[in-house]
């Protein structure tokens, strides 16, 4: 994978020309003892990468049998996910266009495994099978990285296999055809003022033709934008036209341009017409990650510097502001010393990898091992977790990330712990995501509930990096090291960079006050980076090893003493100090057992005492009070009630006496994103909005704008509930949110497709949000009944004008809760007949 890249630069390394003769990946160590005492022998590796193969084999073939060709599998229900088949997710439905996606995203991780008899065929099925100018609109970043990466990583497996001469004699560039079809389907979408690509496209009708269904948008995410360049450029090189390289290196120059020049930083959503920053929050993770790592490997690839010096540049900053080892934190770019927000998302994941890359091995071990003590106590990354390492978000869709990392700090320090932790992540698949038909990912690491979805990259990237992993390179069908890895881990050869021109009209060069280092333009080194010291990576791990309070021995702290001068009546201090949770005890009422003889002070108002304080752990999850859906109009009149999360933002419900009444719309577009088409329909109404795509303020702005006076927004994770997952508090956007005013809810997907169904078959649905202490119909009514007197009545009256209670002999009135439509009374020993204030036909209670 390096060696081209370090010919071509090994003439302006100076005395680093020793680096022609050191490949990157270096100090790999087949057995032996590792850095941390522990050992992994040749035969271990071999079992396990036998055991990755038959993982893969099992999560392949659940998917050709029970799924293809639909575009993925789900492994809960064993059959295939057809968009519009099943309830919409959102914009994570945008990754499947009816193309066979797993199908086209395994193909050559198929070659990699040396699975080639299935490859060969799995080749000839897409060529005869797969269709790409459906009338469906799909995300223009997800379709390129998987769907056109992985079309030309398996032409160029194909092509390699053909020129052996053993296999695919037959192939006769199909699958580049079918890439360069689905290039010229996806560029409508650049058709923007600023070059910047709209986030979706019609693969038949493009994005502004009246059948598209889309064009609509107005904003994209930085790595949407930003992630083209390696699969449009290798697409150009491959097939001779310029156009693909040429468009997607114009956006990188639309976003380079429009950084934040003091400093060096990008947003995570951008105006695609005018380029304006929508959101300015700046990290490694959702949002930006591939933008940043698609810099320095469009270097690699494609051998032009001011790719590299694009990167050295953002690098830069992004140590100086983000990276705060082992974390890394999100910042506002306009002022990178101020954090946007308390959590992490599991994408970052990648970055250890691609620092290993740049050759800054340090903060890549630290950052990486700090993921590790995460997986350790939650088995996998969560979605989104604290600074404290507590759960933010709870799902995992399998991601590989994290392996990837494992792979890259592997291959550069040759430490058998790496292969430890590919291992647990090997036997955590196994025991955490294994179902009879295929691999689930993981609804909510706390519960460890399965959701019904096996995304391709799992296929795709994870069982790459895993075997790898575990994988000399004789035992490998590729020399591995003449590669580069996309985004989704899709093998593009190196040798583009000198077989083919470089695009001409790059007219974008670095600016600012960046300083070069000793890895800014050479590859780096064993011997530089850390001489004759083969415990450099252990030593930075073990400040870390304990982070998350996993594995670490409890020790019982001895018991000190302390002096407290105390006044003559000895009373506030004590008092004082109890009041904040420390409780004092003196020496002489403990017992010698357990803390040993102890004597007052002699001198007047000093106690010795022993400080007895019970600390308890901050709570793993916030308390979160839950909010209600009811729907109140005919049929339901409140019977029914749906549980939802609050917002820490917006309308305070808790403070609302019968909270907010309204009927429900359905936004257009659901998700709420961009602008909105029903905005009359939505005045004066509640709002319906799935989540996803953006943040949730923002959707609550878009809503809030056209008269909307509630929001209730719906989980795009199929099968998720309020009974099976915590409930969790709505947070913002990492800017001021005192302009949103409206009420805002969250509903799982189980509890959302309930109130979908009701709008759909009533069309006309009124509900009621509010707390759920306050639900309609909850309210106890004290009713005191007394015994009515021998005479009381008139004739013929006790007939009708009585009911049946049951009371305790000894008592002459009592009060009757009644909850909805239920009376109900505690003692059960004799009936008595008293008298009802209304004239009731006689009932039993």
């Amino acid at each position: 994978m390096w060696g081209d890249w370090i010919r071509r630069e090994a003439h302006g390394c100076g005395v680093l020309v020793m680096l022609l003769a050191v490949v990157f990946f270096f100090c790999l160590l087949n057995g032996g003892t590792g850095q941390d005492g522990q050992t992994i022998t040749a035969e271990e590796k071999s079992k396990i990468r036998d055991q990755i193969l038959e993982m893969f084999d099992h999560a392949y073939n659940s998917y050709m049998k029970y799924a293809y060709p639909a575009d993925e599998l789900m492994p809960l229900s064993c059959r295939g996910r057809v968009r519009g088949l099943e309830p919409n997710r959102g914009d994570i439905d945008d990754s499947l266009g009816k193309f066979s996606l797993t199908l086209i995203d395994t193909l050559d991780t198929l070659v990699l495994l040396n699975k080639l008899d299935e490859f060969e065929e799995a080749v000839k099925k897409t060529v005869s099978d797969v269709r790409l100018d459906n009338d469906i609109v799909v995300s223009v970043f997800e379709t390129n990285i998987r769907v056109l990466g992985g079309l030309l990583g398996a032409h160029v497996m194909a092509d390699v296999l053909k020129q052996r001469g053993e296999r695919m004699q037959w192939y006769r560039d199909e699958l580049l055809h079918m890439a360069k079809e689905l290039g010229f389907r996806l560029l409508p979408a650049f058709n923007t003022t600023s070059g910047l690509p709209y986030p979706r496209v019609n693969l038949r009708y493009g994005v502004l033709n009246p059948l598209s269904r889309t064009g609509t948008e107005s904003d994209t995410c930085t790595a949407c934008a930003g992630t083209m360049i390696l699969e449009f450029a290798a697409l150009s090189r491959l097939s001779g036209n310029t156009i693909f390289e040429e468009h997607a290196r114009k956006a990188l120059d639309v976003l380079w341009e429009k950084r934040q020049r003091g400093s060096d930083l990008v947003g995570t959503v951008i105006n695609i017409h005018n380029g304006d920053w929508v959101r300015r929050d700046s990290g490694v993770g959702a949002g930006i990650d591939s933008y940043y790592e698609y810099l320095m490997k469009a270097y690699i690839l494609l051998g032009d510097k001011v790719y590299l010096e694009r990167f050295n540049t953002h690098y830069s900053a992004i140590m100086k502001y983000i990276s705060k080892p082992p974390l890394l934190l999100n910042v506002h770019m306009h002022n990178p010393t101020v954090n946007v927000r308390s959590w992490m998302d599991s994408l970052l994941a990648f970055f250890p990898g691609l620092q290993v890359l740049r050759g800054d091995l340090k903060p890549a071990i630290e950052t990486h091992e700090m993921l590790y003590q995460v997986t350790k106590q939650h088995n996998f990354l969560p979605e989104a977790f604290t600074s404290e390492f507590r759960v933010h978000w709870g799902q995992h869709p399998l991601r590989p990330e994290f392996a990837e990392s494992t792979y890259f700090l592997y291959k550069a320090t040759g430490d058998p712990y790496y292969l430890k932790v590919g291992q647990s992540i090997v036997e955590k698949l196994n025991t955490h995501a294994r179902v009879p038909c295929g691999f689930a990912a993981v609804q909510d690491v706390r519960t460890g509930t399965h959701e019904d979805r096996m995304d391709s990259f799992f296929l795709a990237e994870m069982f790459k990096y895993l075997y790898l992993l575990f994988s000399e390179k004789s035992q490998l069908p590729i020399d591995i090291d003449d590669y580069i890895f996309t985004t989704e881990a899709h093998l593009l050869p190196i040798s583009l960079s000198s077989t083919q021109p470089h695009c001409h009209s790059n007219n974008t060069e670095p600016q600012g006050a960046h300083v070069d280092d000793l890895f800014s333009y050479c590859c780096p080194s064993a011997q530089t980076l850390f001489p004759n010291n083969p415990t450099f990576a252990r030593t930075i791990r073990d400040g870390y090893k304990y982070l998350t309070g996993v594995g670490r021995v409890q020790q019982n702290s001895p018991v000190r003493g302390i002096e407290l001068p105390l006044h003559d009546t000895g009373l506030e201090p004590v008092e004082f100090l109890k009041s904040m949770g420390i409780s004092l005890t003196p020496l002489t009422e403990l017992t010698s057992a357990s803390l040993g003889s102890a004597a007052l002070d002699s001198q007047k108002g000093v106690y010795k005492l022993k400080l007895v304080a019970e600390v308890s752990q901050t709570p793993e999850h916030e308390e979160v009070a839950p909010m209600i859906v009811q729907l109140i109009s005919p049929p339901f009149l409140g019977r029914t009630v749906l549980t939802a999360g609050p917002a820490k933002f917006g309308m305070d419900l808790a403070k609302q006496e019968h909270g907010v009444k309204g009927s429900i719309v359905r936004s257009v577009p659901y998700t709420a994103c961009g602008s909105i088409e029903n905005a009359v329909e939505l005045q004066g109404h509640i709002a319906l909005a799935l989540r996803g795509d953006c943040m949730f303020a923002a959707k609550a702005r878009h809503l809030q704008e056209t008269g909307a006076i509630g929001v209730i927004f719906i989980d795009y994770r199929e099968g998720s509930s309020s009974t099976e997952t915590p409930l969790f508090q709505m947070v913002g956007d990492g800017d001021s949110t005192d302009d949103i005013t409206i009420p805002l809810v969250f509903l799982f997907s189980k509890e959302g497709a309930i109130l979908t169904s009701a709008l759909e078959e009533h069309h006309n649905v009124d509900v009621l949000l509010l707390p759920k202490e306050k639900q309609l119909g909850k309210e106890k009514l004290n009713i005191k009944f007394r015994l009515a007197k021998d005479g009381e009545f008139a004739e013929g009256e006790v007939e009708s004008t009585t009911i049946q209670l049951v009371l305790e002999q000894s008592e002459a009135a009592t009060e009757m809760g009644i909850n909805g439509r239920e009376a109900t009374s505690s003692t059960r020993n004799n009936q008595e007949t008293c008298a009802s204030s209304q004239r009731a036909p006689e009932s039993s209670p």
